[in-house]
This record gives structure tokens, C-alpha cells and sequence, in this order.
């Protein structure tokens, strides 16, 4: 088992798009994100099915998920733990989720989210209305492409619903 794999670069299919905010010039900064099967998925690819686990605690108000993977060479389990924080829908469900995805991201899964560019979009004909995105305005439709070079982000793209271009970022490298 190489735990050095759990940091591999996630691919493209496995993070989510989300607006989180849409400005008075008509901007929508669009956030990235993984959801916690993707998570599972990597845990269960570098650690194998019924080789880590979960344990969810409360320590004060604060929720935390510790997530172990067993460590054959040492024969042991071994841990990373963070806290959660509530969602804005289901509150339970979204502190045990957003604290089981931060530990994951103790252990390495995702940790280059972080590095990804401001992504800002400028919403264009029928997808505003009175400052707030409209129906129109497709996201989940939209076509990302990353590409990444030694485990960094080199170049972010989209092409929306209709195959136009709406974000660029970095420079595409052809291999």
C-alpha cells in the first residue's frame, strides 16, 4: 500500500462546481469541491475495502471524524481527525460529511483544491436576473478540463452548456 497515492491529483469527474457568490457587475465566483464518496472511493483504491475506517465524536459543541487506515508494515491503524461544520440544508448530516472530507484532506485526498485559481464566470444574457443566477445559467452542465504537471494545477478550463469557453486559467501543455 503506497499512502502517497491518497495525494494523487483528483481527476476532473471527481470534483463538483458550485456558485458561491454572484456580484453587483454580474460575476459568479464559482467554488470547487469533492463530496465524501469521493473520498471513499480513494480510500477504498489505496487502502482496500475494510482497511480504514471512520469514527465520528463530539468534543464540546464541535463535532470531529477520525479516519484510520490500517498500516500493514507496522501493524497498526493510524489516524487523521478534523472537525466539521455545519450545512446550510441538513445539519447533522452535512457536520459529520464536511468533518469525515476534512479529515480525508488531512490525509492528503483533494489537498490541491486548495491551490485551484479564483474561478469567476461572467453571467451573460437570460442566466441573471435582479443580481441572482437564473435557470439559465447551467453550471452542472458545464465541461471542465484540468491538466496537471508534477501534482500541481497547470491549466483550468469550461465550456459551458452551448460549447462556448466562459474560464481559462494556467497554460494548456501538450504532452
Amino acid at each position: 500500500m503506497n499512502l502517497n497515492k491518497l495525494s494523487d491529483p483528483l481527476s476532473i469527474e471527481d470534483v463538483e462546481f458550485r456558485v458561491q457568490s454572484i456580484n453587483r457587475g454580474g460575476y459568479a465566483t464559482i467554488l470547487v469541491y469533492k463530496d465524501a464518496r469521493v473520498d471513499m472511493n480513494r480510500l477504498d483504491s489505496v487502502a482496500g475495502r475494510g482497511f480504514w475506517k471512520r469514527e465520528h465524536f463530539t468534543i464540546g459543541h464541535s463535532m470531529y471524524c477520525r479516519v484510520s487506515i490500517f498500516n500493514k508494515d507496522i501493524n497498526e491503524w493510524v489516524s487523521m481527525e478534523d472537525v466539521g461544520t455545519p450545512s446550510n440544508t441538513e445539519k447533522e448530516k452535512g457536520l459529520s460529511s464536511d468533518a469525515f472530507k476534512r479529515a480525508c484532506t488531512n490525509w492528503g485526498i483533494g489537498r490541491e483544491l486548495y491551490a485551484y485559481p479564483v474561478i469567476q464566470v461572467k453571467l451573460i444574457g437570460k442566466e441573471i436576473a435582479n443580481g441572482k443566477a437564473t435557470y439559465d445559467f447551467k453550471l452542472k452542465e458545464w465541461i471542465w478540463f484540468s491538466q496537471f504537471t508534477e501534482g500541481k494545477l497547470t491549466y483550468l478550463a469550461a465550456k459551458d452548456n452551448n460549447g462556448k469557453k466562459r474560464f481559462e486559467h494556467g497554460k494548456y501543455i501538450k504532452k
